[in-house]
């Protein structure tokens, strides 16, 4: 299967990095391909409202959003990663959300896998998985249980707890 990781921490090496490349490495042992692609790495301006892709299904702007999204549209399997600032999502995964905007009726149809990290218990990571998953589902996917990068915050605090187990495993049963 032709999946897609769209990683939305700004931290090379991070915790959610760490947990979107044991994924991969799963999913990669069971026979599937993958990419992985880090917002922090490419230029992905925020949406401006103008509604100029409703009329021709392509956005205005020129950046790397036109090919990411290309790639997500592509995509059989879509992980979606994102550390939790003050209780929500990255701002570069909220603007890359707010940029699906050309394709979201296209963009059904998957399996997708929330990857979220933070410092806090699940309790404070929550609200940033539900979105996540409220958003996806809402497109028409078939959302999996989130994997937890919980109480981590330093880079590599992921290292050796039940989430890279299970991040790895997840990505070991697609197709399964």
């Amino acid at each position: 299967m032709n999946i897609v990781i769209v990683n939305g921490s700004p931290r090379a090496k991070g915790n959610s990095d760490l947990l979107c490349d044991e994924f991969a490495r799963g999913a990669k042992e069971a026979g599937h391909t993958v990419e992985k692609i880090s917002l922090r790495e490419h230029t992905v301006n925020p949406c401006r409202a103008c509604y100029a892709c409703f009329r021709t299904g392509k956005c205005v702007q020129k950046d790397d959003m036109t090919a990411i999204l290309n790639k997500v549209k592509q995509a059989e399997v879509l992980v979606i990663a994102s550390p939790t600032y003050f209780m929500t999502m990255s701002g570069q995964m909220k603007i890359f959300i707010d940029r699906l905007l050309p394709e979201w009726q296209g963009l059904g149809g998957k399996e997708v896998y929330i990857i979220v990290t933070g410092y806090d218990s699940k309790t404070g990571l929550k609200r940033t998985a539900n979105d996540l998953t409220d958003i996806f589902s809402y497109l028409g996917n078939s959302v999996h249980p989130t994997i937890w990068g919980e109480g981590v915050w330093q880079k590599g605090e992921v290292l050796g707890t039940k989430a890279m187990d299970e991040a790895y495993r997840a990505g070991m049963r697609i197709g399964a």
